[in-house]
């Protein structure tokens, strides 16, 4: 069995395996996508194929829609040239449910993979033609809230994006100045309307894209290298939206036990590729059954009748409820508790985690008696509801192969954001008290002791990536497991880290929640042993 478009004509085969094949004419829809495409997703990672490709899949199915969707890669062109084309664009997604079934599905909604490469020619001409058509109604992102910065983590401007600012939209190097050339294309082909929809997983997405278009425009406007009114162009919303989203999906990175259901099936070429930018990608991916998508519904150009399959279109006011209710109080902040204090107790799964009385009471308390209280309800979705699938269901879902060393990484971007939010809303709230958040902190101890890259056995391990790792890193450098140390030598050490209200969302020596930080830390680094008997300490008071 060949996960190919040769391979897949023995529909017997694959159908008596428990596979669903497309129920489509594929080649029907290749060629009315490639010709009038109305859909284009920047960003071809595990995400887009479980989520956004699904969808596309759906909608083909069902016979609500007789396009697909093209897929444009700008980050690691090896992924569409060793997995996607040898694959005939072809991927599988298994869905990992909690009573320990699984659904195998043959997606292949994706009509074309491009390489988003200015110094190709071929390639790069053919992003032009997509972003020249009438029919284009929407590009979609999936390209990592890193993707849309102009800067790097201590806010310098990046090299490429500053010379691509000088240089113009000819050719440029970086990601987002490539996009930001695309939409000028767009604009010189007659200031034609698109939706540009950032469906990355971090606050008011659409608003750091929009952000990044607006900054190249006027820069290249300012330099004499476009038309002025290309920056009108970018600021028309009735020409060019920047929709806000919501997205929520587990999507672990392909794993082995996964792999060897298919193997077993007979698929052949299963074997995941490391790229040389040391993407792990593989003609599979497995994701969790929950899914969720919500959207701003402003689409100057129409749009695929999305809402058909489970997408929630909305006004901007609902979409930041909602995501706030998911990324401040419903999931995230359990997610990074269950990360900081999984790496440090040697937990290698995510679900495994749940099954720990102590970790399970922390992030029970977090979401429901400390985040519920400051969530607005969105009524699109009820927040309680979804925090007792989030508990109950999908993170103990033994099914899902999620790590929390994955889920570690880049905690100091996250904490602001996951923690933060809540922490200021206790602050303005008449009727509630900054004081009584007491595992929230907790928290923050746990990445302090993190930071110290040894667990809990006293054993170094290594930290997930981060762009402030080294950084935040110093201020724990000095300090030794088993070490008895003071509150105030702690404090004096590393109170400049917690009065950063870039990292953590607030000053918290201000909120005053630094002294409860330092004290439980002072407990983490007592001995090995020490961070277990913390928590049991804490989370059971």
């Amino acid at each position: 069995m060949k996960l190919s478009t040769e391979g897949l004509k023995n529909t017997q085969e694959w159908t008596g395996k428990g596979y669903d094949l497309p129920h489509y004419d594929r080649e029907a829809m290749i060629e009315k996508t490639k010709a009038a495409p109305t859909w284009i997703h920047f960003g071809a990672g595990n995400i887009f194929r479980a989520f956004q490709a699904n969808l596309a899949q759906r909608m083909l199915n069902e016979g609500m829609d007789d396009k697909g969707l093209i897929v444009a890669e700008g980050f690691d062109y090896e992924i569409v040239e060793k997995q996607y084309r040898p694959h005939d664009n072809f991927s599988v997604l298994v869905t990992l449910k909690a009573d320990g079934s699984i659904e195998k599905t043959v997606i292949g909604s994706i009509a074309e993979s491009v390489i988003l490469d200015s110094e190709n020619d071929v390639e790069y001409g053919r992003m032009k033609e997509i972003f020249s058509s009438d029919s284009l109604q929407m590009a979609t992102f999936t390209i990592t809230e890193k993707g849309y910065s102009l800067v790097d983590g201590k806010g310098n401007e990046l090299p490429a994006v500053t010379a691509d600012f000088a240089a113009g939209p000819a050719k440029p190097q970086s990601y987002i100045g490539k996009v930001a050339s695309l939409l000028y294309t767009r604009f010189k082909a007659g200031e034609k309307k698109i939706a540009m929809v950032s469906t990355d997983n971090c606050s008011h997405n659409g608003d750091k894209l929009y952000a990044a278009m607006d900054a190249f425009a006027k820069k290249w406007a300012e330099n004499g290298l476009v038309e002025k009114k290309f920056v009108d162009y970018v600021n028309d919303s009735s020409k060019v939206s920047f929709p806000w989203s919501m997205i929520d999906k587990i999507t672990p990175r392909p794993d082995a036990s996964v792999e060897e259901i298919l193997k077993q099936d007979g698929l052949e070429d299963l074997a995941p590729v490391i790229t040389s930018k040391k993407t792990y990608v593989a003609p599979f991916v497995n994701a969790e059954e929950s899914e969720y998508l919500v959207i701003e519904d402003n689409f100057p150009n129409g749009r695929p009748a999305l809402e058909k399959v489970g997408v929630i279109f909305t006004e901007r006011e609902t979409v930041d409820k909602v995501e706030k209710m998911k990324v401040c109080t419903c999931l995230n902040p359990l997610h990074t508790a269950l990360a900081v204090y999984g790496c440090l107790l040697g937990f290698t799964k995510i679900s495994d985690e749940m099954k720990d009385e102590d970790l399970k009471s922390l992030v029970s308390i977090i979401g429901y008696k400390e985040g519920l209280p400051v969530v607005v309800n969105p009524g699109v979705l009820d927040p309680k509801q979804f925090i007792d699938t989030v508990v109950n269901v999908r993170i103990p879902n033994p099914f899902m192969p999620d790590t929390p060393q994955r889920i570690a990484t880049d905690t100091s971007q996250k904490l602001s954001i996951r923690f933060g939010e809540t922490i200021k809303a206790y602050a303005a709230s008449e009727s509630l008290d900054v004081q009584s958040l007491t595992r929230i902190p907790l928290v923050f101890a746990g990445w302090l002791r993190y930071l110290m890259a040894v667990d809990d056995n006293g054993n170094a391990f290594e930290p997930s990536a981060d762009p402030l790792l080294e950084e935040a890193g110093k201020y724990v450098a000095d300090f030794k497991l088993g070490e008895q140390v003071s509150k105030e030598e702690i404090a004096a050490k590393v109170m400049p880290l917690l009065k950063n209200a870039q990292i953590f969302g607030v000053d918290l020596e201000q909120a005053g929640l630094a002294d409860l930080v330092i004290g439980y830390f002072a407990e983490e680094i007592a001995g090995p042993g020490a961070v277990r008997s913390t928590l049991h300490k804490y989370v059971n008071c």
